[in-house]
């Protein structure tokens, strides 16, 4: 069946060829690799929110492929969302991180910030609601009628993300420097401190790439659909996939999973 709309008519530029579909098979391979690491490891089940953070987004890459070949509203819609949305699930991925080494960690004197409840559940709450405004205002953004208030609806959930990420990374920041807070020691880890440091800095670093890319996506959603940067395919390439894919080649190459077995034998902890 036909399409009444080509490439240029959704995008509003002529997108690359092939690219997309580079990006699709090296998620697939980050996909497979995390997969493989987590089994051989016995890693926690959570660990792999990874894995299917890294198949949504090649599947949103399949989808912008197909959308370039064969232009239609509903591709469309669906690579938006799915290259817009799944980075929310590594920013959930690094909260659980930093709310596992203070479960595993005994601080009788934390402050509230710091304890594991506030961590995963305060920072997964703002993770879904992000999530539901980016979802709603990107859906939002595709139709002509709905573009302006689906762009600003879609720049308030992205602003707010960038709020709580910059509130991780000071809580991220002060598990890094406390010796009070330690995590299972892996067999490249020297003592459970030194593990704790590796975690945490791969948890900074990632945070701080997906930080820039959420930055990047709040600008190009303020100047809107067709804007100078939306239009600048380079851009989205630039500070949409390679920070998301550094993202992925950090947690294959500095491997956290050893950190976060299936079954721990823990120190007490202080509950909420």
């Amino acid at each position: 069946m036909s399409s009444s709309y080509t490439a240029l008519d959704l995008y509003t530029y002529d997108p690359v060829h092939v690219v997309p579909e580079i990006a699709a098979s090296v998620f697939i391979a980050a996909a497979i690799i995390l997969t493989i690491q987590i089994i051989k490891t016995n890693t926690a089940a959570w660990v792999f929110v990874l894995v299917a953070t890294a198949l949504s987004e090649s599947l949103g890459y399949i989808t912008r492929a197909v959308c370039i070949q064969h232009p239609s509203m509903g591709l469309f819609i669906s690579t938006t969302l799915l290259l817009l949305l799944p980075p929310n699930a590594l920013a959930f991925f690094n909260y659980k991180t930093v709310g596992e080494i203070s479960r595993q960690s005994y601080d009788p004197d934390r402050k509230f910030w710091l304890k594991p409840g506030f961590v995963v559940w305060v920072f997964f709450a703002s993770d879904v609601a992000t999530f539901v405004l980016q979802a709603g205002g990107g859906a939002l953004t595709v139709f002509r009628d709905t573009r302006d208030i689906g762009n600003w609806i879609c720049s308030a959930g992205l602003a707010a993300q960038i709020v709580f990420i910059t509130i991780f990374l000071f809580i991220t920041f002060s598990v890094y420097r406390s010796p009070l807070y330690t995590v299972t020691k892996g067999a490249r880890d020297r003592n459970i401190l030194s593990a704790k440091r590796r975690v945490t800095r791969v948890v900074l670093v990632t945070t701080l790439l997906l930080y820039v890319r959420t930055i990047y996506r709040l600008v190009e959603s303020v100047d809107g659909y067709g804007g100078k940067i939306y239009a600048a395919e380079w851009a989205f390439y630039v500070f949409d996939f390679v920070p998301i894919f550094s993202m992925f080649l950090i947690y294959i190459v500095f491997f956290v999973g050893h950190n976060f077995p299936r079954h721990i034998t823990q120190t007490p902890v202080v509950r909420l």
